[in-house]
């Protein structure tokens, strides 16, 4: 696996940043069944990212951006909508958004051609990603799912996303987004 291994000095893992100091030690989360998971997932698409992890966690664009000290616009916020399609069939679709604003869930629909567009619940969150509101990434679900990317996150050279942990979140970019979930752009707000 990529990033579990541990640094030359035998502390902290390699591509992940230290807590600051007077934070206490965090347990190592690269090696988090979720966490590996998803770079697993990314070093099939070539990518090797910097991770962080947090020493709270953030279940929010705004609490992962005051612990990496970005802004909110900055954080590729992954949320899962249940779909319904003009036969009444349902399924997931994956926005990452940027945490600055809100999904338009109307334009949304319309733009993907779709009969709605609802914010699912925990447990279909869950059942779809394999992972918890607050630590959904944007890769390592145990089936793809539909993907739309924010064009908004196209404005920042880096962008944070969650690991599948809600203690964990990479370093990323909008094209490499696009490129390891198959994602659509659009414009989401």
């Amino acid at each position: 696996m990529p990033n579990a291994q541990a640094g030359d000095d035998g502390g902290t893992p390699a591509g992940s940043q230290p807590l600051p100091p007077g934070e206490p030690p965090a347990r190592d989360l690269t090696t988090h069944p979720l966490v590996s998971r998803v770079l697993e997932t990314l070093a099939l698409h070539h990518v090797r990212p910097e991770l962080r992890q947090l020493p709270a966690a953030a279940r929010t664009a705004k609490a992962a951006a005051a612990a990496l000290g970005v802004s909110a616009a900055e954080i590729a916020n992954s949320l899962v909508f249940a779909a319904t399609h003009d036969d009444g069939a349902l399924s997931p679709l994956l926005v990452l958004t940027s945490g600055a604003h809100r999904v338009d869930t109307a334009k949304v629909a319309e733009l993907a051609h779709l009969a709605s567009l609802d914010r699912a619940d925990p447990a279909f969150v869950l059942e779809h990603t394999g992972m918890v509101i607050g630590g959904v990434a944007p890769v390592g679900h145990p089936e793809h799912i539909r993907t739309i990317i924010d064009v908004t996150l196209g404005r920042y050279r880096t962008v944070w996303a969650a690991a599948g942990h809600s203690h964990t979140v990479f370093a990323t970019t909008y094209d490499e987004l696009i490129r390891v979930t198959g994602g659509h752009p659009m414009d989401v707000a």
